[in-house]
């Protein structure tokens, strides 16, 4: 669904290193999303009637678009 987005190519190049690493076993899965949060550009926060329209577009269902990563069926309080 979402692709996504480096601080630059160095770090997209590096971080597929690091998921390598964390598959195989030779870093925990805290050091690899401490590097995600390094390596990642921050996500643009979203309204709920942006989310509704995305969901609309591609055709999802709530219970759907939740199983997605970072997005909950309930919004943040």
């Amino acid at each position: 669904m979402t692709r996504r987005k480096y601080k630059s190519e160095a770090f997209a190049s590096i971080h597929e290193t690091m998921e390598a690493l964390h598959e195989i076993g030779a870093i925990d899965k805290i050091t690899k999303r401490e590097f995600d949060e390094a390596s990642l550009v921050e996500p643009m926060p979203l309204t709920g009637r942006e989310i509704r329209g995305l969901r609309e577009r591609e055709h999802m269902s709530q219970p759907v678009f939740a199983r997605y990563p970072s997005v909950s069926k309930n919004p943040a309080l």
